[in-house]
């Protein structure tokens, strides 16, 4: 497998596209506008030149991974790449309408990869006529640095295009976990509740920010605090996850915070937007 598309330049598609092109795959990213292509493009370049600036990289290393990344607008570029990954905004039917828009012009044998966080690779799949061909390849934030991927099936996901996607993932340094398809797959369906409950316990008084997560650093040995973690994953990317395993599993415990709602509506979001549970520069 030489070739790998990217649909979506935003941070996560960048991360991703970067850590194919450093695995020496030719990466296609792609985007609805060159303004967003070119600041994903820049993203990756920059990322690169820390990475220089820190010894981790030649700068020819960086012209070489830069030279194996390119940037598009149309989706026909994905017809030649042997896995689709997309990597657009959480919600459904935007996913099921590239996907349909891919099945025309790709390959049949096209794998098609998502990087949802929480929704159905069964949904989606079933909105291709290559259902057997659609899995669930979800990154993690920071990409280059977190080491997991979760590869997802869906209900008809085939054995062959789980052992190619676990192939490209194992290639790019990652450690690759596999789940079978549920709201939130392994780590948002464990994580979030938990990032939720640190919410209520802020909204109902109970203790400070700083000492709720300190009480989690502290006390449970974790790395970072979980609302320091919400800031940095995005607060309307919690609550999304959090309605998805409240709206498919039906059990209130997964009922968002409200402090969580208000937060959203306020553009309060976390590290993107300069303020959530802190403030940032």
């Amino acid at each position: 497998m030489s070739s790998v598309t990217v649909v979506g330049a935003g941070t996560m598609g960048s991360g991703i596209a970067q850590v194919l092109a450093q695995a020496g795959y030719e990466v296609f990213i792609l985007d609805t506008t060159e303004e967003l292509v070119s600041k994903g493009f820049n993203g990756i370049k920059q990322s690169l030149n820390r990475l220089q600036q820190k010894g981790k990289l030649t700068e020819s290393d960086v012209e070489r991974i830069m030279g194996l990344i390119k940037p598009g607008t149309d989706l026909k570029e994905a017809c030649s790449s042997e896995i689709v990954i997309e990597a657009i905004y959480e919600n459904m039917d935007a996913k099921k309408r590239l996907f349909r828009e891919l099945d025309n012009v790709c390959d049949p044998q096209t794998i098609f990869a998502s990087n949802t966080s929480s929704l159905s690779i069964t949904e989606m799949a079933f909105a291709t006529s290559r259902p057997d061909r659609v899995i669930g390849m979800h990154f993690f934030n920071p990409v280059p640095i977190m080491q997991l991927v979760e590869i997802v099936k869906g209900l008809a996901t085939s054995e062959e295009t789980v052992a190619k996607v676990r192939e490209v993932a194992e290639k790019l340094g990652k450690k690759p976990v596999i789940a079978g398809e549920t709201p939130g797959f392994i780590v948002n369906r464990l994580l979030i509740p938990m990032i939720n409950e640190a919410i209520l316990l802020l909204g109902e008084g109970v203790a400070t920010a700083s000492d709720i997560d300190t009480a989690m650093t502290a006390g449970a040995n974790h790395p970072i605090g979980p609302l320091a973690l919400a800031d940095l994953i995005g607060l309307d990317v919690c609550l999304a996850i959090m309605e998805t395993l409240h709206r498919e599993i039906g059990d209130d415990k997964y009922r968002p915070a409200l402090l969580l709602k208000q937060m959203v509506k306020a553009g309060y979001l976390g590290r993107k937007t300069g303020k959530g549970f802190y403030k940032y520069n």
